[in-house]
């Protein structure tokens, strides 16, 4: 079973303008493989980042919305020793910090991907070698092609 973890970017992504056909495409790809977690195709894991970061989120409808997704997730990840130091090693290569968290959470975990809309993180996405980072779209793509 295939083991994923969606940044608050990614779960953002359909509340942003619609107007540029790359966030209409990424929207739709992102939708897409929430509608495949909920079919048992993918497995969805939250962190506490998730929670965090949600949780600083000025718009209540939106807040609540991407809560759900925590029922949804067949694994919580509260955190370890190991994921600040993880988290420590990623920001060397230039990753924001509460980035850097969100990918320590997903590789503690065990994720096969880690998902993001975040062009900074997709750039340095050759630099982590410890699990594959990729937009909803070519995941989508990738997956559709593995089959």
């Amino acid at each position: 079973m295939i083991k994923i973890y969606m940044d608050n970017c990614c779960f953002n992504r359909p509340y942003d303008n619609q107007e540029q056909v790359r966030i209409r495409i990424e929207s739709e790809a992102k939708l897409e493989i929430q509608a495949r977690v909920i079919s048992g195709e993918y497995l969805l894991v939250w962190s506490f980042m998730l929670d965090y970061e949600n949780s600083r989120n000025n718009d209540y409808f939106k807040q609540i919305e991407i809560a759900w997704w925590a029922d949804v997730a067949s694994d919580y990840f509260i955190g370890s020793s190991q994921t600040s130091s993880i988290a420590d090693e990623l920001m060397i290569l230039g990753i924001k910090s509460k980035d850097a968290v969100h990918l320590a959470c997903a590789i503690e975990t065990r994720c096969d991907y880690f998902l993001t809309t975040d062009d900074g993180i997709l750039k340095k996405k050759d630099q982590i070698n410890s699990i594959i980072v990729i937009n909803p779209i070519d995941f989508i793509i990738l997956r559709e092609v593995q089959q």
